[in-house]
């Protein structure tokens, strides 16, 4: 797991969080698409390292 998708999920739980003590919808819809971006992100990068690892294993 990398840095970037740690925080962008970070940032959007923080966003998601202010959304909703402050009654934003908008800010906390934001928050939630964040956090999956990171999660996306996250897969990705899973997926590169597992296909990468064959090779290096030549």
């Amino acid at each position: 797991m990398g840095g970037k998708s740690g925080m962008e999920k970070g940032k959007g739980k923080i966003k998601e969080t202010v959304g909703k003590a402050t009654g934003n919808e908008r800010l906390e819809a934001e928050g939630k698409g964040d956090q999956m971006k990171g999660k996306v992100r996250e897969v990705a990068e899973k997926a590169r390292e597992r296909a990468e690892k064959p090779r290096r294993d030549l």
